[in-house]
């Protein structure tokens, strides 16, 4: 029994000191960001420099200035990863230092809450598009504009306060750690960071879930005219609620469940176990900064030739570019064909 006591207390206590029990699974998660920051890296500064140069996206009509913010949010989290796989390759959660640890906190929620962001703005905007076409919005009269993309930015900001006030990246809410320290305040600060985590996920998936719908239902409703612009917007809104789906959805649940752990004080191994599952599905949502690309593909037509012409010449043949069936502009431009 006192065995028992021991370890149950040794593993709080790697728990708290943000030690990975398991050290060659913490190595395996370190290895997929890795190939993700080798991955994307490239692939997202190749857009970055087609969004900037040729599309010069301050001056486009279409979705453009969302997909490049988009596509600033992916970079400025790739930052991250190399230092958290370092940390999980030293077998810590975190960072010991400070600064670093509360950068990285900051970096990570202000970022990927732009991602998720810029993702559901691009899907309202084509919902405005195809369901509303002739009702002005908002979206219409600012997408020319930068104004809506920083007052974006502007609005996460607070957000990330909460991740601020207290080191919370080993899970360290509600009811884990010292009871003396469970204080009105400390509650208080717990449940501000957790409704932050779920409503950047929570909103925006329902949201996304309505403009899939709608969208649908008006492509079946479309018996005569062009419908290639209606199936371009169902394939918009369905590649992100994949994206959306396979990468936020996963560590939602997981973090859904660790709550409860905390809350109901399972054993710290059970806490333990889930802990580990979170990080790990943590890992599986820096994919999005892998699969937005798709969303830039099936937003525009133009997007796809321009980068196949760019970067992979040898896969197109140069024929006449066709219009932007996102946008419906008709301007006569080079096409490239996909051979």
């Amino acid at each position: 029994m006192y065995v028992t006591a021991v370890m149950a207390n040794s593993t709080f206590q790697l728990i708290e000191d943000c030690n990975a029990t398991n050290r060659a699974l913490y190595k395996f998660y370190a290895a997929i960001m890795i190939v993700i920051f080798i991955l994307a890296l490239p692939l997202n500064a190749s857009v970055l420099h087609l969004f900037i140069v040729k599309l010069k996206f301050w001056k486009s009509n279409t979705n453009n200035v969302f997909l490049f913010n988009l596509v600033l949010a992916d970079i400025l989290l790739l930052i991250c990863l190399p230092i958290k796989a370092h940390n999980f390759i030293q077998g810590e959660r975190r960072s010991g230092n400070e600064v670093v640890c509360k950068g990285m906190l900051f970096m990570l929620f202000l970022n990927r809450g732009a991602s998720i962001a810029f993702l559901t703005v691009t899907s309202v905007d084509r919902y405005f598009n195809v369901v509303h076409p002739g009702r002005k919005n908002f979206l219409r009269a600012l997408k020319k504009s930068p104004l809506i993309s920083i007052l974006i930015w502007l609005l996460l900001l607070p957000l990330t306060i909460p991740t601020m006030l207290k080191n919370f990246d080993c899970c360290n809410s509600h009811k884990n750690g010292d009871p003396k320290d469970d204080t009105l305040i400390k509650d208080v600060v717990d449940s501000m960071r957790e409704a932050v985590f779920f409503t950047q996920i929570v909103i925006p998936f329902v949201i996304l879930v309505y403009c899939t719908v709608h969208i649908v239902k008006r492509l079946r409703m479309k018996t005569v005219g062009n419908t290639t612009k209606l199936r371009r917007a169902v394939f918009l809104v369905t590649s992100v609620m994949v994206v959306f789906s396979f990468c936020f959805l996963p560590c939602t649940i997981a973090r859904m469940v660790l709550l409860i752990a905390r809350v109901e004080e399972w054993p710290e191994y059970r806490q333990d176990k889930a802990a580990v599952a979170f990080d790990g599905l943590m890992v599986l949502s820096y994919m999005d900064c892998l699969l937005d690309p798709l969303v830039y593909c099936f937003c525009s037509t133009k997007f796809k030739s321009l980068y196949l012409t760019n970067y992979f010449p040898c896969l197109v043949k140069d024929t006449a570019i066709p219009p932007d069936s996102s946008t419906g502009n008709t301007q006569n431009c080079t096409r490239t064909n996909v051979i």
